[in-house]
């Protein structure tokens, strides 16, 4: 049997970041939620039910913690694009995609959200 590629999926990962143009926004922080999609090949982790051939959720989702709360951001397609940029990095990444939703950023709306994604294939 051939495997397609595993799908991680990191969902609804609650943060707090300074995001935005507004002096509030500036000076305060607010709450984010990020949600990546990973893809890579696992046939080796599969097949040898061994960490050291499967990729590290753990450790992406450490360094986009790590990111998300260390940093300030005016724009979502900035803080958006750095997280997707952790989420493909490692070279068993064949696809991924970051999801930032920004709660209640528009009056009458739960949230705003940007999504990037990219390919090595």
């Amino acid at each position: 049997m051939k495997l397609n590629p595993a799908t991680i999926r990191i969902k609804n990962l609650r943060l707090r970041t300074y995001i935005g143009i507004n002096q509030d926004e500036i000076n305060n922080k607010q709450d984010v939620i990020v949600n990546v999609k990973i893809e890579y090949k696992a046939d080796e982790a599969t097949g040898s039910d061994s960490m050291n051939d499967a990729l590290n959720y753990k450790v992406i989702t450490k360094r986009i913690i790590q990111l998300v709360e260390d940093s300030r951001f005016a724009l979502l397609e900035k803080l958006t694009a750095d997280v997707l940029a952790i989420a493909a990095e490692h070279p068993w990444v064949i696809y991924a995609e970051a999801e930032v939703d920004k709660p209640h950023a528009l009056r009458f709306s739960d949230s705003v959200s940007l999504c990037l994604s990219c390919s090595k294939t």
